[in-house]
């Protein structure tokens, strides 16, 4: 299906593309390619005064915020290395850009991202990350349930698990709003938001 519209006040959600994500190997688009396409998006909205929220994920070093309860994969402590959960440099920098810290897979629990997106009017999310079935998919879930518009760029999105990224692209996301590609999305933002 191809996409329909954006409204007014849409905003661009790029999960989790830093430092120590953005290079890990994915798949059916290398994390470089999602770095990419993300950052082309990023800089078509900035230019038409539309909101970019840049999400990472974040730990304690001792673990303490880590998310509690029982799972059959094991989930050990980690150590991380300095800088890991850094924006990569080809987002960075932007002072008007929304910064996201969750400690969750998905952007919006225990976050300020829904009082930062309704603060701006938004009322539609293009989504954009690393990885599909985890980060993206959660945070899309919860846009949804949170009553926004959610389109999802599925050629700047990727995932660890070619399975697990065509189950989320072909199952679930158009449950939940419209797929399309980066060209799509910048051609009809050209179309309807004016530079």
């Amino acid at each position: 299906m191809a996409l329909t519209a954006l409204d007014p006040r849409t905003a661009l959600v790029v999960i989790d593309l830093q430092n120590g994500i953005a290079g890990l190997p994915t798949q059916p688009h290398s994390g470089p390619e999602v770095v990419a396409r993300s950052a082309e998006l990023a800089d078509a909205f900035r230019a038409r005064d539309l909101p970019v929220a840049l999400v990472r994920v974040s730990f304690a070093t001792d673990g303490s915020d880590a998310v509690p309860g029982r799972t059959e994969q094991q989930r050990g402590a980690r150590a991380f290395p300095e800088g890991w959960d850094l924006i990569v440099d080809e987002l960075s920098g932007h002072p008007g850009d929304i910064h996201v810290t969750k400690h969750n897979w998905g952007a919006f629990h225990g976050t300020g991202l829904d009082v930062q997106l309704r603060r701006r009017g938004v009322t539609q999310i293009v989504l954009t990350g690393i990885a599909t079935s985890i980060g993206v998919e959660s945070t899309a879930r919860a846009a949804y349930e949170h009553g926004y518009h959610v389109t999802l760029v599925t050629d700047a999105m990727a995932d660890a698990d070619p399975e697990a990224h065509r189950g989320s692209v072909e199952r679930i996301f158009p449950r939940l709003g419209e797929t399309g590609t980066t060209a799509e999305v910048l051609e009809l933002l050209a179309k309807t938001h004016a530079v």
